[in-house]
């Protein structure tokens, strides 16, 4: 039986409520509440409460950077213990107050526990799943094994999913908070000299997108990033043309203003997004005879 109600509430919220129940089952009826038009996303403009993974180095460590202030609580991993170190002093030295862990985001049980504990300590407002490795045809053209390709879907792709995935219970009974997936550029159109790094970030974007779409209603935002090349260790990496390469603390500008914003996506820098979606457009036997006669050459990445 369905039955829909609308009683009087407080601020004009409407409930649609579902009773279920079979007539074999002795239990009592179970009760949804499904959201309305009222329950949408509420944009957190000035996140207090923050965890970002990949905070060691590169644009998280730019991030971290930039939300550190008085008041502020962060929540910084990393893979390198040193260098996170570093960062969360700095962070600490600008008057947050930092908690820090040495993590593997591939290292599933690992990380959902720490994010739990995270949470519970100071209940997270904002989540930035940035930890990411890159990939490619390196050792001059030889290409990916398939132990490289899935390490970078593991890290990319899995890491994402990783750290997503234990807050979202925490922030759909607060019915508040907004997640942000760093993907990339990459992820709009395949590019013959990093086929598996092209798609782990667009596994990220189209997840991100699923994700937005389910959480909305239920008061919580999230954001898809798509960088370009930032001058970090992972760009390093890749020998050949990096156009229009911003700085980390320039990026992480960006996203800030874009997270505040509470855009969908966060695209830059927009002459090379608009090129990405131009080369998606025209037709693959104009754009692929192109991007082969492109030279590079990308080195592992540790």
């Amino acid at each position: 039986m369905l039955v829909t109600q609308s009683p009087a509430r407080p601020r004009g919220r409407r409930y649609a409520i579902t009773f279920a129940r079979r007539a074999h089952d002795a239990k009592p009826p179970e009760i949804y509440v499904l959201p309305t038009e009222s329950d949408t996303y509420k944009r957190v403009r000035d996140p207090r409460s923050i965890l970002i993974t990949g905070a060691s180095s590169g644009i998280g460590a730019a991030l971290a950077r930039a939300y550190a202030a008085p008041g502020t609580h962060l929540a910084l991993c990393g893979r390198d213990a040193a260098r996170l170190a570093a960062v969360a002093n700095l962070c600490r030295e600008r008057g947050a107050e930092v908690i820090e862990a040495c993590l593997d985001v591939t290292e599933a049980a690992a990380v959902a526990a720490w994010i739990v504990n995270v949470d519970r300590a100071s209940p997270l407002e904002l989540v930035i799943a940035n930890a990411g490795v890159q990939g490619g045809l390196w050792r001059d053209g030889a290409g990916e094994t398939l132990g490289e390709l899935h390490r970078v879907m593991d890290v990319n792709f899995g890491g994402v999913s990783n750290t997503v995935h234990p807050v979202l219970p925490a922030m759909r009974r607060r019915r508040r908070g907004q997640v942000a997936l760093i993907s990339s550029l990459a992820a709009l159109r395949g590019i013959p000299f990093s086929p598996g790094y092209c798609a782990s970030k667009a596994a990220v974007r189209i997840y991100g997108e699923a994700l937005r779409s389910w959480l909305a209603p239920e008061g919580i935002g999230v954001s898809i990033v798509l960088p370009g090349f930032v001058e970090t260790r992972l760009s390093r990496t890749v020998s050949g043309p990096k156009p229009l390469i911003l700085p980390p603390e320039h990026a992480a500008r960006i996203i800030r203003r874009g997270l505040a914003k509470g855009r969908r996506q966060i695209a830059f820098p927009y002459p090379l997004y608009l090129g990405m979606r131009l080369m998606r457009a025209l037709p693959a036997g104009l754009v692929d005879p192109i991007l082969r006669r492109v030279s590079v050459d990308i080195g592992p990445y540790a």
